[in-house]
């Protein structure tokens, strides 16, 4: 395929020169192979069926998308392109708080594409392998494998720094963010479609315009990237600590000096700071981290952001992380991972809602929604000392679908009912069988380090050990 093919050597390329800026990149970007890529990732995607400003989302454009990305490549190729305002859209947290979607229009989205397939093989060369979040081939359980590589007794970095940044994505400087995508891109037409896409403006769901003078909306397929790309600075500070300590035996001999040894786990703009030392010096991280932030026009958070211990416990990206006493064997302390209290919480609200009585006509439409929802949600967690959850969620979503049937039949006693729709226990309808979490096997999800390979280079990596620590 000639886009792989091409953002192989993009990748090489950067990966041979840290100081290469690449220029004429603007003939990829409208080049049709990565115009049609762009399109297929598009349409495929989740948000196909939403609209930016314009009212029309990808999954309504039929025969007319030759002829719509025939327009965009001949603007693109004439500098006639200018990208729309995003459409807002709130969206509410679990907190109570909403979190604010932008979405582009669909003519947007697919030269977003485009940059997305130019610029990432470039920076993914540059960025450290401690971050996770929207990048390929990388995924949250990766954190939580290093989280627990790192804080298990052979290695012991007890004190966590557990950071949160105020509103990331809306508040990341342009300056500083294009000055970091300057120092590999030197292309002018590239450089200024990406200042485009920040600048765009977002429209209002009460139908107000808003300049964007800060940040890159949530929602925008080039955001993650560019999020990732500010972040780094994170990433590169804490490396560049970790290399200055020298080989392992320097490392060692400091510890045991009492100096502080520390790694950085970042998902997105979630981050831990992982540190074998004492607790003044995880709460200096305070200041540290605050000045590494600062240049990118981002903050932490005072009231998110702490210092604990791991026996203490903490909540990561769903996940429960604590060190204990390992069962049935006195003396002896293991790192345990297990979903939060408020995953849990999150789900059973998920099942509750399901199963409501008038939400669904038959019992094979309730299934068809229940299903994926708690495959999902186990496969996430099943990486995890997971089986007493699984087992409590599959009583309770159970008992709700039995509970929901009983309401919708209320003639039949519950004898009759078991024997018509959960025969053997197995609740069913129409040859689709409720999910069963108590079912899913537990496996533990190996930390694989500095192995993961990219999509572009998959014969460098293999035979990577894995960082000492």
């Amino acid at each position: 395929m000639r886009v792989r093919a091409m953002q192989r050597k993009l990748h090489r390329w950067a990966k041979a020169d840290p100081g290469r800026r690449f220029d004429d990149l603007r003939n990829l970007v409208y080049d049709p192979a990565f115009m049609v890529v762009a399109w297929s990732r598009v349409r495929g995607n989740k948000g196909a069926r939403t609209a930016g400003v314009d009212g029309i989302a990808p999954r309504d454009i039929g025969f007319a998308a030759a002829e719509l990305l025939g327009g965009l490549r001949d603007d693109l190729k004439a500098n006639r392109f200018v990208p729309c305002p995003v459409r807002e859209k709130a969206i509410p947290k679990a907190s109570g708080k909403v979190r604010r979607l932008g979405i582009p229009t669909t003519a947007d989205r697919i030269v977003q594409a485009a940059l997305k397939l130019v610029l990432e093989p470039i920076f993914e060369a540059d960025f450290q392998p401690c971050s996770y979040g929207f990048r390929p081939r990388r995924r949250a359980q990766d954190a939580i494998a290093e989280i627990h590589y790192l804080a298990s007794p052979n290695r012991s970095y007890e004190w966590v720094f557990e950071g949160d940044i105020t509103a990331c994505f809306d508040e990341i400087s342009h300056p500083a963010l294009m000055g970091r995508v300057r120092a590999r891109i030197a292309d002018k037409r590239v450089l200024a479609w990406i200042a485009a896409f920040l600048r765009a403006g977002v429209l209002s769901e009460d139908g107000l315009n808003r300049e964007t003078i800060t940040g890159t909306p949530q929602g925008g397929i080039l955001s993650p990237l560019l999020a990732n790309i500010a972040l780094s600075v994170l990433d590169e500070h804490f490396a560049a600590k970790w290399k200055a300590l020298g080989p392992e035996w320097t490392r060692a001999k400091h510890r045991r000096a009492g100096g502080a040894v520390m790694k950085i786990v970042r998902y997105a703009d979630d981050f831990v700071v992982m540190l074998a030392g004492q607790r003044a010096d995880a709460e200096a991280l305070w200041d540290e981290v605050s000045a590494v932030l600062a240049p990118m026009g981002l903050r932490l958070s005072a009231e998110k952001t702490r210092v604990c211990h791991i026996d203490e416990g903490f909540d990561f990206l769903g996940w429960r992380i604590q060190r204990r006493a390992w069962r049935n064997r006195s003396g002896k302390r293991a790192v345990y991972t297990y979903p939060s209290k408020k995953a849990l919480a999150s789900i059973v609200d998920k099942i509750r809602t399901l199963t409501r009585c008038r939400s669904h006509r038959t019992l094979a439409d309730l299934l068809r929604r229940l299903n994926p929802v708690l495959r999902g949600w186990c496969n996430y967690f099943r990486h995890g000392v997971s089986s007493r959850t699984f087992g409590y969620i599959d009583h309770f979503a159970f008992w709700r679908v039995v509970g929901w049937l009983r309401k919708r039949h209320l003639g039949l006693n519950m004898h009759t009912l078991i024997r018509r729709f959960a025969p053997g226990w197995q609740i069913q309808a129409e040859g689709i069988e409720m999910f069963r979490p108590e079912t899913v096997v537990i496996e533990r999800y190996r930390y694989r380090g500095t192995r993961i390979p990219t999509p572009w280079s998959p014969a460098e990596t293999p035979g990577t050990p894995a960082p000492a620590a």
